[in-house]
């Protein structure tokens, strides 16, 4: 396996992005979005253990604001939406990426859900994972509890690690944006009424930013093959709590369409 790391400008920002290369592989490749606090790194051994286990290659990248990527002023309300029109768009210009499955963690599932409806002759699948499609009462709660645990200089310097001058800004614009009232009304029901690849749904059964109406939403407004996977004993970061069950839950799902 190769792994190359580069950076890709977006007018006067840099896009930080990891490929996990299967030499010889000609299977379509899976693109992962990581969640409000995330980045490439903090993905840790997911992207790497799945691109050896499908025999496919794998390509993360840290959104503007995150990671290893450029600082950003402020994030738009509309920054899900918009994601797929700008960032995403220029990775797969970039590395001349024709067809792609989409992945996603958290509010990188909202992302995936967007894109599929956004690129849908290009989308050849879609996997979200504890994806947001509406904001709940647990999400806001949750947000609030993660404000008052989190934001101390002790998590912002672990945060640090991954983010590094940013991490104070990558810590408010996720409780800042999710606690917003003008944000409390936001959904993506208009985008994935218009997913029409397969879907593959995975939500950790103790999921403590929402309940199951999310992964049932998916599943409800979404056109095409559709599979719901309910994992039992596991919150909000099920490729970490069961790594091997999500990617053999991933392979069987792909194996079927």
């Amino acid at each position: 396996m190769n792994i190359v790391e580069e950076t890709i400008k977006l007018g006067d920002k840099s896009i930080f992005f990891k490929r996990w290369i299967v030499p010889a592989s000609h299977k379509t490749p899976i693109i992962l979005l990581h969640e409000s606090l995330g980045s490439v790194e903090l993905w840790k051994s997911f992207p790497q253990r799945l691109a050896e286990f499908l025999q496919r290659e794998v390509i993360a990248y840290d959104r503007l604001g995150f990671g290893n990527s450029s600082p950003l002023e402020k994030l738009s309300l509309n920054f899900i939406t918009e994601e797929a029109e700008t960032t995403f768009a220029a990775v797969l210009q970039h590395l001349e990426i024709d067809q792609f499955i989409v992945m996603g963690h958290s509010v990188g599932g909202g992302m995936t859900a967007v894109i599929a409806a956004l690129y849908a002759d290009r989308c050849k699948a879609a996997i979200t994972i504890s994806a947001q499609s509406m904001v709940e009462e647990i999400t806001r709660q949750g947000i609030k509890d993660a404000e008052a645990n989190f934001y101390n200089e002790q998590f912002i310097k672990k945060l640090a690690k991954f983010h590094g001058d940013k991490a104070e800004w990558v810590l408010r614009a996720w409780i800042d944006t999710w606690l917003s009232p003008a944000f409390r009304n936001w959904n993506i029901d208009a985008f994935i009424s218009k997913i029409e690849c397969p879907l593959l749904v995975i939500h950790g059964e103790n999921d403590e930013y929402a309940t199951l109406s999310q992964p049932e939403r998916f599943i409800q407004l979404s056109n095409g093959y559709k599979e719901l996977k309910i994992l039992k004993d596991c919150g909000h970061f099920p490729h970490k709590e069961k790594e091997t069950e999500v990617i053999t839950a991933i392979q069987s799902f792909l194996e079927k369409i």
